[in-house]
């Protein structure tokens, strides 16, 4: 994590040298990770009040940043964030009432997975759809595990597939806890195994 902070920190400082080289009408800001919270709140502030034309920055500013006067962002490597890092990135251009676009940019050649989720965001601004298409690619993990990606242990059930099934498995299990509690035990250790204690939540 360090090493990888400090490379983009660096790929931050040169972009911004390059540019204020290419563009030396342009006042240019700067921030990334490694600077100080007072730092980064000057700069920040400077850009929310037109001080600044151009910011430059790490995905430090995914979240928590507001400045409707933003109306393009520039996204490079995309092909290495994840889809809600990349909605989260989008997020922070078209607060305002200007028209504003996003673009990513990528090296070729890009991975399956890679295309999918750049795919995913050049369909669609909509973050419950990001957050669907990003749970059938990487996987849902585990509900009541650790792990936050990867496919579930189902049997059968695809938890993406058949979520309009969901609420009926619900209703019947509800009904057969209710009814046939005796059953209950059998049936989960038939199809759960060793996960059987997550029955009773």
């Amino acid at each position: 994590i360090e090493e990888s902070e400090e490379l983009q920190c660096q790929a931050a400082t040169d972009t911004a040298q390059w540019l204020a080289g290419a563009l030396p009408t342009l006042r240019i800001g700067l921030v990334h990770g490694r600077m100080k919270s007072m730092e980064k709140e000057l700069v920040m502030n400077a850009f929310r009040h037109g001080e600044i034309d151009l910011l430059v920055a790490t995905t430090v500013i995914e979240v928590g940043v507001d400045v409707p006067r933003a109306t393009l962002m520039v996204i490079e490597n995309a092909e290495r964030l994840g889809l809600a890092q990349l909605h989260q990135l989008r997020g922070r251009v078209g607060r305002g009432t200007s028209m504003s676009a996003c673009v990513l940019m990528y090296r070729s050649p890009l991975s399956v997975l890679a295309k999918q989720r750049l795919g995913v965001m050049r369909d669609t601004n909509d973050g419950f759809e990001i957050a669907r298409q990003d749970m059938a690619i990487r996987g849902p993990g585990e509900v009541l595990g650790t792990r936050q990606s990867g496919e579930m242990r189902f049997r059968i059930a695809d938890i993406v597939r058949d979520q309009a099934h969901i609420a009926e498995v619900d209703r019947v299990a509800q009904w057969l806890l209710t009814h046939h509690p005796d059953n209950v035990e059998p049936l989960i250790s038939r199809w759960v195994g060793s996960a059987g204690g997550y029955g009773s939540v």
